[in-house]
Parts: C-alpha cells; sequence; structure tokens
C-alpha cells in the first residue's frame, strides 16, 4: 500500500502481533509502519517479511512521539496494558488492544478514561463476534427466528498446556488473571452478543483438573458463571482451560419461537414438521490458533469507523467495557462465593 490512510505501530512483538500485522497490512486503508519490542529487532527482516516498511523501537516513548504513527496496536503481556494505552491515547494515538484489556477493572477503567479525554477512538480484540459463527447467529436472532430468547449459554473448552504459546505466562496470576479473564472472556462476550449486556447479577465457581500438566497455574482453570438479565433471561458461561479435546465453543440459545444449538437451528418460524435440526451455512469457531482469528473483519470494520469518525461497531472500546464488568464481577463472585450484583 503507497499511501496508507493509517499508519499503524506494533507495540510488543510476540505471537499475536504475527497475526495482528498480517490483517492490518490486509485491510483496504491500513498499512504497519512500526514495532516497538524491548528485543532487539532486524527492520528489514520484517519489512520483507510483511511488505510494509517497517521501523523498529526498543523506546516506546519513541514510537509513540513519532507523528507518522496514528494507531497502534497493544499485543504485549496484559499487565503492560493499562500503561501503554495510557500512554498511548495521552499521545493522540488511536487504539487496537487484545484481551483481556487489562487484569483489574480499575486498569480497564484508567484506559477508558484515558481513551475519552484524548478523544481518540478504541478497538478491544473480542474478533469472534466478526466470526461466520456468531455473525449469522445474531442474523438469525434479529430476524426473529429464535422469537424472545430466554436461555442462552456459550461456553469455552480450549485446553491450555505447554503445548499452547500462551501456557508460558497465562498460568501466572500476574499475566493470566483467570481462566474466564484469559480465554474464556470470548464465551462470555459471544452470551452478551446474543443475549444483550444488561445483566444485573452473576454467580461463579470453580474447579481444577488434578492432571499434572495443568498444576502449574497459580488459578482455578474451570469456571462456570450463571448471569441473571434485566430482561428476565438466564444464561450460563463455562471457561474450561484444563481439558482434553478439540477446541469447542459450545452454543446453544433457546427462545420462544425456536433454539441454535452450534451450526443447527430449529424453529417455529420455518413450519418444520420433522422435528430435526436444520444444518446452517457456517463457518464454527474451531481453533484457538490466532492465525485462525478473523482480525482482518474486525480491524476492517475498526478503520472503517474511523473514515466515518464514529465508534467502531460490536467491539469499540465502551461497549466491549460492558464485557469486562461481568468478567470482573464473576472473578469476585467465585472468590468470595456469593453472588454479585452489577
Amino acid at each position: 500500500m503507497a499511501n496508507p490512510s493509517y499508519n499503524v505501530g506494533i507495540i510488543g512483538y510476540g505471537w499475536a502481533a504475527t497475526a495482528h500485522i498480517d490483517a492490518i497490512n490486509a485491510t483496504r486503508q491500513a498499512s504497519v509502519g512500526a514495532v516497538y519490542s524491548s528485543r532487539e529487532l532486524d527492520a528489514g527482516e520484517l519489512s520483507a517479511r510483511y511488505g510494509s516498511a517497517i521501523t523498529t523501537y526498543r523506546d516506546l516513548d519513541q514510537l509513540l512521539s513519532d507523528p507518522a504513527i496514528d494507531t497502534v496496536s497493544i499485543t504485549s503481556y496484559p499487565s503492560q496494558h493499562k500503561d501503554q494505552a495510557v500512554a498511548a491515547a495521552g499521545a493522540g494515538k488511536n487504539l487496537i488492544i487484545e484481551k483481556p484489556l487489562a487484569l483489574t477493572l480499575k486498569d480497564c477503567r484508567a484506559i477508558q478514561r484515558a481513551v475519552h479525554k484524548a478523544g481518540v477512538k478504541a478497538c478491544v480484540c473480542f474478533e469472534v463476534r466478526f466470526i461466520s459463527q456468531f455473525q449469522t447467529t445474531r442474523n438469525i436472532i434479529d430476524e426473529g427466528l429464535l422469537g424472545r430468547i430466554h436461555y442462552g449459554e456459550v461456553d469455552y473448552y480450549h485446553g491450555i498446556g505447554p503445548w499452547y504459546g500462551q501456557y508460558r505466562w497465562n498460568t501466572t496470576r500476574e499475566e493470566g488473571g483467570s481462566s474466564l479473564l484469559s480465554a474464556g472472556c470470548h464465551a462470555l462476550d459471544a452470551l452478551l452478543l446474543c443475549l444483550g449486556d444488561d445483566v444485573t447479577s452473576v454467580s461463579a465457581m470453580t474447579a481444577q483438573s488434578s492432571h499434572g500438566i495443568f498444576s502449574k497455574y497459580a488459578y482455578p482453570t474451570t469456571s462456570v458463571t450463571l448471569l441473571q438479565f434485566a430482561s428476565g433471561a438466564v444464561g450460563k458461561v463455562a471457561s474450561v482451560i484444563d481439558c482434553f479435546q478439540p477446541y469447542y465453543f459450545h452454543t446453544h440459545l433457546v427462545g420462544s419461537e425456536g433454539s441454535l444449538l452450534d451450526n443447527k437451528l430449529y424453529s417455529n418460524k420455518l413450519h418444520l414438521r420433522d422435528k430435526k435440526w436444520s444444518q446452517l451455512p457456517m463457518a464454527l469457531a474451531d481453533s484457538g490458533d490466532v492465525a485462525d482469528h478473523p482480525y482482518q473483519s474486525q480491524f476492517q470494520a475498526f478503520f472503517d469507523a474511523l473514515d466515518r469518525g464514529e465508534d467502531m461497531p460490536h467491539t469499540s472500546l465502551d461497549q466491549s467495557m460492558k464485557s469486562f464488568e461481568v468478567i470482573f464481577a464473576a472473578d469476585k463472585s467465585a472468590e468470595e462465593g456469593r453472588p454479585v450484583s452489577l
């Protein structure tokens, strides 16, 4: 891209950063022009690898003071997000921030205040909202094929052991936080996409595998959260990162006119008589690999919204904050052994 509308700096060069760079460079109007890392990086090698002219920095302040950079993508360790995001907003940069946004609700709100004060735009990587499965599911809900939903469950099953890159730091409270915050947050966010974000109370419990591989975790690796919505609906989210099975993003929605189970639909509105599920032509969320995540669709929506001077749909900072408020309430409920009101 000869003259991109948005010149993006990457903060933290790890596994997620590689997927972000490819996705940003594949959008119609953005290109990666800088990378900050605490490690020494070869600018020529990175430029050749990604096909855009990249300047490397080992000093974050230098990257943030570069007037050519108008947007940053934060893919560093979660414990670094708050300080980096606040500094980037203060420097007038638009923000793309990997999940989790931060490791405490206080730090999340500090980021939100900094973004509002600076008048910049921010995108949070709840990219599952942009995958075929949930784009299709949301359309089915909007068409009324399920009627009024009164129950929903979205569960995250993904064994995060030493065979998975995130395991190295995800096992600690200082970087992982909890099963729900570090991984199952995608499932909780997807449930709110389907049922709404008017959660009034949550009640959560935890458990942990006895297998030695998962003993390194400093927090319980399985959690189950029950949610009460102002609409009267109830929901459930399981976050299971200590399982031995293929990645599975279980989805079951039950409404007054029908039900949806993963990629299957039954609806009275379709006048079905054989009492069998109808198969839906959707691609399911079936991989934890960042290379398989729909970042390009999400980032395209972000840059299109920047063109319009608007907050992006689905995963703006303010929208995503509603999910994190529920996540931290669920973790508090599990820790204190009581329901928590929002």
